[in-house]
């Protein structure tokens, strides 16, 4: 190790070409980074999910949920299962262990699903699909003095125009009912053309469908024969030919019954002050980026808005403010910490040398940025939160390595020597001291479950950057600080820089050393004191003087009011209580 430091500090090029490839690579890795709200995980969650119409949730336990959750007995690598039974749906959810992945457990689940045979008749077909891990990005709310329909029109517009922006693949609308075509045929009709009502329906089920014919093959191609006859609009249904006679009299759908478009029974509002309005929630999925989807999302809503004057958009949640929040308050402890560290040490060093070390801040980040884009890191919360702790610890090993090479120099000996004998003489304990810290930060990757996955990017976050820092401080602090004009014969120190000399050698001789040898007199004394304290904040634990919680409890800008009503209200009695809400 001496003879590569001694090469570095000998030939300064070569750290100054390691600390500009840093830069470079750092540039291109942060550049690369993408930006969610938490770390991206492997989804770990199985969902099964199925529908029977007008069923009470005792019913749905008994007949669904209690079937499925018996074949599910005895599948490996689940953690738990957990189900909900409400009116008319049922619900499932499979969390599997650590390292199980849903796609390689999937196949079995739906394998022990489809092997019940007493489902209820009149069920829906059981849905077994994985939970993607998708975060919400942005919810936006469409509201105008439109009726409902109208501005689903202008939903769905809306959200065609943002599933065609590179960047976006996951829209979802909300706040209206699910729409049906409702069929009332009249009686008098039906038996003025001999028809009952079982045939008439089995004729529109017949021609209301998209069916395949096969395919006929030619020696230069294939042809695929489709009929697309399914329609989802009533309009589309009036010409269905119901029957024809010998004379040629057509019947029709129209002829005989009333079609009307129509929102269903079930219920699903939503008003945005006040208004009747339609939600429509973005989200990301892991290969995208949660800051440009809002960007791209602010500007489309703001030119919406400009064009349009009957409906308007309003964001109603960004997730992206408060990881812009992170990123900027990262940003200005970062600046703040550089120049706070060039102002101490240049009250007691020489502020050539202060900026050496202050330089090993940018070093240790590019660094890390480069090596996390390279496995996966991104810009989250928690790799953030990692990165505004780790702002605190990495200049301790610059401090400790420039401050030697400089006492060494102070005593007469050549910038060389002193920069390779004072960075030798502290490296040992330097590198102790740094995996030391990275031992302990490292013990977030045994964490089990949902949490230990999550708080690995803090424990990946300060591992890259103190490494770097320990390189930066023994390969390119030395070199710097021994070809710098601080180490130039006949440099003197500054008035500033004396004042706080003489400040400090007199806490060191009338504070630190009498205390240090009080300390060495009376040991048992100093140790019994301490023990004490220990006991104290143990005691003040356990008592609850000092309390604990797992998550500090931080004020919400939002207010959530949830109102349960019980199964089968309807929704009129439902919407007055909102209503008095």
């Amino acid at each position: 190790m001496r003879a590569l430091i001694t090469y570095f500090i000998k030939y300064p090029v070569m750290g100054n070409v390691l600390m500009l490839s840093i830069f470079i690579f750092g540039f291109f890795g942060l550049k690369n980074m993408k930006s969610t709200f938490f770390p991206e995980t492997e989804s770990r969650t199985i969902i099964i999910s199925s529908v029977l119409l007008g069923a009470s949730p005792e019913e749905i336990e008994e007949a669904i949920v209690q079937k499925i959750e018996e074949n599910l007995r005895g599948l490996t690598g689940v953690e738990e299962i957990t189900s909900t039974s409400s009116e008319n749906t049922a619900n499932i959810v499979i969390t599997l262990r650590d390292g199980i992945k849903a796609d390689d457990k999937i196949i079995e689940v739906q394998n022990a699903v489809n092997s019940i045979a007493s489902f209820p008749a009149g069920m829906e077909p059981v849905r077994v699909y994985k939970r993607l891990n998708i975060d919400v990005a942005m919810e936006l709310a469409i509201s105008g003095t439109e009726d409902l329909k109208t501005l689903k029109e202008y939903a769905r517009n809306i959200e065609n125009d943002l599933l065609n922006i590179k960047g976006i693949s996951q829209v979802a609308l909300s706040g209206f009912p699910a729409e049906e075509i409702e069929i009332a045929f009249r009686e008098n009709d039906l038996q003025k053309y001999g028809l009952t009502l079982a045939e008439a329906r089995q004729i529109v089920a017949r021609q209301n469908i998209d069916i395949t014919g096969g395919s006929i093959k030619t020696d230069t191609e294939e042809l695929l024969i489709r009929s697309r006859q399914k329609k989802y609009y009533g309009e589309d249904l009036r010409d269905i030919v119901l029957l024809t006679s010998n004379s040629g009299q057509i019947v029709r759908l129209s002829d005989v019954a009333i079609i009307n478009d129509k929102w269903s029974e079930n219920p699903n509002r939503y008003f945005f002050n006040g208004e009747k309005a339609i939600g429509i929630t973005v989200s990301k999925t892991l290969d995208e980026d949660i800051i440009d989807i809002t960007d791209k999302l602010k500007v489309y809503v703001e030119d919406y808005n400009s064009v349009n004057k009957t409906v308007e958009i309003a964001i109603t949640n960004d997730r992206s403010i408060a990881l812009r929040q992170r990123i900027e308050l990262f940003t200005k402890n970062g600046i703040q910490g550089f120049l706070l560290v060039c102002l101490v040490l240049s009250l007691f060093l020489n502020w050539r040398v202060a900026f050496w070390v202050a330089l090993s801040i940018p070093v240790a980040f590019a660094g890390m940025f480069f090596l996390g884009s390279m496995t996966g890191l991104t810009i989250n919360v928690l790799s953030l939160f990692g990165l505004i702790l780790v702002l605190g610890i990495l200049v301790d090993d610059g401090i400790v390595i420039s401050e030697n090479i400089y006492q060494k120099y102070e005593s007469g000996v050549d910038r060389i020597t002193a920069a390779v004998d004072g960075t030798m003489e502290v490296f040992p304990a330097v590198t102790a001291a740094v995996l030391t810290t990275i031992v302990a930060f490292s013990l977030f990757f045994f964490i089990d479950g949902r949490l230990g996955e999550f708080f690995s990017d803090v424990a990946v976050v300060v591992l890259w950057t103190l490494a770097f820092s320990l390189v930066e401080g023994a390969l390119i602090l030395p070199a710097h600080i021994a070809h710098s004009a601080a180490l130039k014969k006949g440099a003197t120190q500054n008035f500033i820089t004396k004042y706080f000399y003489k400040g400090l050698f007199w806490t060191r001789d009338r504070i630190y050393a009498p205390s240090l040898k009080f300390s060495l007199r009376y040991p048992f004394l100093v140790f019994a004191v301490c023990v004490s304290i220990l006991l104290l904040t143990i005691g003040s634990l356990g008592g609850g003087v000092i309390k604990t919680t797992f998550f500090p409890n931080i004020e919400s800008d939002r207010l959530t009011i949830n109102l349960k009503m019980p199964a089968g209200t309807r929704e009129s009695v439902t919407e007055n209580w909102l209503n008095h809400i």
